[in-house]
């Protein structure tokens, strides 16, 4: 019987297939992953700073950071060609291996003997031997001509078509040696293990694994362990605890004054920060045009140069002061990129210190002043504006002479949506003093600016009763925001305009076929609606559809009392909390369902006193309508219920695809790369100025986002009033703020009495009667008896 035997690979044919599985599996990612392709700048991101007024500061502005969103890096294309060139010399290498593989043991894969000796099938004994004769004076090892192994494989020949065994051996086991052990080669080369090679080898072993791979891994981890999951300096995060934690009510400028001090901008902590020796002449030049710069702080590190430098490049961009363009223009651009990161991070530096300072670990708690002072910061740094600024100097063309015709008393536009509401006539006598080119890129900017309307829900989650607050209960605020642009207002005037012209090449016909669409899947869509969860039986919708049918005969004459019941819902619902205001927002508090079900009590009333029928059909139609009532709730329960599943349901996919960083392009000429929009969302008490919540980073809204804020109630009872606050980290003027209003009632207390458990003597002796009937060891024929 065969045997099996493990021998390393002395003719190196096992080592090749291990070694083209090797390349395999780097080179087919590699080649996907490191292909070079072109990078694309987005058309949408090109149309924003396209600017039609010719040769003005805003063209300027424009044409460089198009010319900044189009530059590349001049590195990449070097690692480009380098890569490129890597992974073409290990596809010849790997074809180099394919080619010598097929080479291997082709020749005893198909052992031919007459092929080998060179003979016709048809040859004789005595022609195989005269040629084998010929063939062995060349090819012995002995000869000066002489080849090993092909006399070896001659010998073999010779002997399958001349010997009986070796010929059946051929014949039926593919060689002349008859049936071969199995063989395992392990994929090394016999070289390897070799004594004269030892030392070398245990050298590359020692390289490799205890030096090499040991100093990788203390490269990589002495570099990610400077860093927060923000990409932002641990002595910065450091640095902005002492100051925050030192200085609790913090001005915007002092805040200014520490975002300068980061030490992403010193060169021993960051080596792409660059130190030119014309900044000697340049920066304190530039410091005189800078009032107010706080020159004379001796405070550390506010004091140390690099800190200097980073404030007075940071003034002179909220300035807009013009700087050389090649030296201190290149350091201003890159500490505004690193703003936004850094500002990020101190906000987050302060919602951890505000929960310090509630668990009693610290004595000082920062103001809801200085959070928000930090978050106006990343604002001012994208828009290049101070505070005072008012939210039009974002425009383009518009400058601080030109406000005070905005600001008249006929007038008295403060604000982006107001000038955006304005009819075009007015805004064009408005903006008279513009040319048409300018007045156009005003529009345009415009229109791109972000409008938010919000829907502030409050309930107490895995409780009896959720809309009814108690003292020291866990509140959960949702916070619906829907995001829209100015463009609603301007009408044709902004992006409509181009989509009116696209339409106007369309037949009136495939218009009319487009609305009916709509309005069929309109129509399907309210179907699905009223369909509501699966789990709805179907007799409870018959009779719901019987009861809604005879309310609307019922409701055509309609009735003093029904109008008197109406305007008593309203004003209910005034009193509750439940209103619209003109800004879009909405606040929904606890007592609506109590509305709900006052406008189905005073239907019924109104129904009940317009009736003049007997007292049966009176005690019948009751008892109707408090069945429809009943129903008409349980159908108001499970769409609740199947509300919050989807609510559920839409969390877990969101979670599970992670949270994304991409929103809406914010319009900003002055800033270094592309942003994008986004947004803190929190809850504070303006009257003890003080932070309820840590703000939620929104970094998703696209046009609908859910937030849901948690908090404890008061322990006291009474009437508090919180306020809802949405703040944006790229524009001016955009905020939201809305107050909610929480009646905090006593708490419930708990039951010290469980009925559940409470079981009566009666019950118990019932109970040891019937087991005392039935054994445990009862035969079945005792049952069989009984079923008899």
């Amino acid at each position: 019987m065969p045997k099996t035997n493990f021998q390393y690979d002395e003719s190196g044919n096992t080592f090749y297939y291990f070694l083209l599985t090797f390349l395999g599996i780097i080179l087919l990612p590699s080649t996907y992953y490191f292909w070079p392709q072109e990078d694309k700048v987005d058309p949408e991101k090109k149309k924003k700073y396209m600017a039609y007024a010719k040769e003005t500061i805003y063209w300027e502005a424009c044409l460089e950071k198009g010319e900044r969103l189009e530059q590349k890096d001049p590195w990449k294309k070097f690692r480009n060609r380098l890569a490129l060139l890597l992974i073409f010399i290990g596809w010849i290498f790997f074809a180099m291996i394919v080619y010598q593989i097929s080479l291997f043991d082709y020749e005893m894969a198909n052992f031919d003997p007459y092929e080998i000796l060179g003979v016709a099938v048809s040859a004789d004994k005595k022609t195989i031997k005269s040629q084998y004769k010929k063939l062995s004076l060349v090819y012995h090892p002995d000869k000066p001509t002489g080849n090993e192994k092909l006399f070896m494989k001659l010998r073999k020949a010779y002997d399958a078509l001349t010997d009986e065994t070796a010929r059946y051996n051929w014949e039926h086991y593919g060689n002349p040696d008859g049936p071969q052990a199995m063989q395992f080669g392990i994929g090394l080369p016999a070289w390897i293990v070799e004594e004269k090679n030892s030392f070398w080898v245990l050298g590359v072993y020692a390289l490799i694994f205890m030096i090499g791979l040991p100093v990788a891994v203390w490269y990589w981890w002495s570099r990610s362990s400077k860093y927060s999951g923000e990409q932002v300096l641990l002595d910065t995060t450091q640095l902005y605890y002492y100051f925050f934690h030192k200085t609790p009510h913090m001005m915007l400028r002092r805040v200014l004054m520490v975002l300068g001090a980061s030490l992403e901008f010193e060169r021993g902590h960051n080596s792409e920060i660059m130190e030119r020796p014309t900044d000697n002449a340049e920066i304190p030049q530039l410091m005189k045009s800078l009032p107010n710069l706080g020159i004379n702080n001796k405070e550390k590190p506010l004091c140390f140069g690099y800190s200097v430098k980073a404030r007075a490049l940071l003034f002179a961009h909220l300035s807009r002061i013009p700087l050389p363009k090649h030296t201190l223009h290149q350091d201003r651009l890159y500490i505004i990129k690193k703003c936004p990161y850094l500002i990020h991070e101190m906000v987050s530096c302060l919602s951890q210190l505000i929960l310090l300072a509630h668990a009693g670990r610290i004595a000082r708690l920062p103001s809801l002043d200085t959070v928000e002072a930090t978050m106006k910061c990343s604002a001012l740094a994208v828009q290049a504006l101070w505070d005072k600024a008012s939210p039009l100097s974002q425009l383009p063309h518009v400058e601080e002479d030109m406000l005070k015709h905005f600001y008249s008393k006929r007038r008295n536009i403060k604000s982006l949506k107001q000038l955006a509401m304005m009819a075009d006539e007015e805004r064009r006598s408005l903006l008279r003093s513009f040319s048409d080119d300018q007045y156009k890129d005003v529009v345009k900017v415009l229109g791109g600016f972000p409008h938010l309307s919000m829907t502030v829900t409050t309930e107490v989650v895995d409780d009896e009763k959720q809309h009814v607050v108690t003292a020291g209960s866990i509140i959960t605020v949702t916070i619906r925001l829907e995001r829209n642009s100015l463009d609603m207002y301007l009408g044709s005037l902004g992006s409509d305009e181009e989509e009116g012209e696209e339409k106007e090449g369309e037949d009136p016909e495939m218009v009319d076929e487009e609305e009916d669409d709509n309005v069929e899947k309109e129509t399907e869509k309210e179907d699905e609606k009223k369909k509501g969860p699966v789990w709805k039986k179907p007799q409870q919708k018959k009779k719901g559809k019987k009861s809604g049918k005879q309310g609307k005969q019922k409701q055509k004459p309609k009735t003093k009392a029904e109008i008197g019941a109406a305007g008593t819902t309203a004003t209910e619902q005034k009193e509750n909390g439940d209103c619209e205001r003109p800004d879009g927002v909405v606040v929904t508090t606890r007592t609506r369902r109590r509305t709900r079900t006052g406008d189905s009590g005073s239907d019924s009333e109104g129904e009940d006193s317009g009736s003049e029928e007997s007292g049966s059909e009176r005690g019948e139609k009751g008892d109707k309508s408090e069945k429809e009532k009943n129903l008409a709730s349980e159908d108001d329960e499970e769409e609740q219920e199947w509300a919050r599943f989807q609510k559920g349901v839409n969390k877990r996919e969101k979670a599970l695809n992670g949270k994304s960083r991409v929103s809406h392009s914010v319009h900003s000429p002055y800033f270094t790369d592309d942003k994008q929009e986004f947004w803190w969302v929190y809850i504070s008490d303006r009257k003890s100025h003080s932070l309820i919540t840590p703000p939620y980073h929104l970094t998703s809204l696209v046009m609908e986002e859910d937030v849901e804020l948690k908090f404890t109630a008061p322990s006291k009872e009474g009437m508090y009033n919180f306020t809802v606050c949405v703040r944006s980290d790229s524009y001016l003027g955009t905020d939201l703020m809305e107050d909610i209003k929480l009646d905090v009632q006593k708490a419930w207390e708990a039951p010290t009495e469980h009925k559940q458990w409470e079981f009566s003597d009666e019950e118990d002796d019932d109970d040891g009667k019937d087991a005392s009937e039935e054994s445990e060891f009862a035969e079945d024929s005792e049952f069989e008896d009984y079923s008899d």
